[in-house]
């Protein structure tokens, strides 16, 4: 090919690939609604009361049905099996003060659909084992929330546990 043609194949990618980043740019508006916001808001702090509870059948209405767990000891499917896991945990583990801080101020809504939303952030819990001193567990969590009609239910719940220092 000459140059003047290269040039020209050249400018046509360059403006098609502008073109498709300006699009994509335009749909993934990085403001949620308020009104999302509030709903997801209002179903984080449901996880963290029913964490502070020790309700495990409070924790799975919060999951969709085929909702996915990745917890520091494996991946859990399934609203009833994150339930039961959740109970289980409960038998010997009983944490108080959890808190998840969210890393923003909103949640990150799917371009295309708007159906789906996720959000990243910290959390942090107490256990008073008895007798015993405090125990702090903390550290990073990733959410998928999904909507089902008006309401919003966790797809997928990823966290980790960070080691003392």
């Amino acid at each position: 090919m000459h140059l003047p043609v290269l040039r020209g194949v050249a400018l046509l990618i360059f403006v098609l690939l502008a073109t498709s980043f300006t699009s994509f740019a335009q749909h993934n508006n990085t403001t949620t609604d308020p009104q999302i916001t509030q709903k997801i808001r209002v179903l984080s702090r449901a996880f963290d009361d029913a964490v502070n509870n020790n309700d495990a059948a409070a924790i799975g209405a919060l999951f969709t049905e085929d909702a996915v767990l990745v917890s520091d000891r494996g991946p859990i499917h399934g609203r009833k099996a994150i339930e039961n896991w959740y109970s289980g945990v409960f038998q010997t583990w009983h944490p108080r003060n959890h808190i998840g801080t969210p890393d923003g101020t909103d949640p990150h809504v799917s371009c295309f659909s708007g159906d789906e939303a996720w959000e990243t952030g910290e959390w942090s819990e107490t256990e008073q084992p008895r007798p015993g001193r405090p125990i702090q567990s903390r550290g990073y969590w990733s959410t998928v929330y999904i909507r089902e009609g008006a309401d919003w239910k966790i797809g997928m719940l990823i966290y980790n546990v960070t080691p003392a220092k």
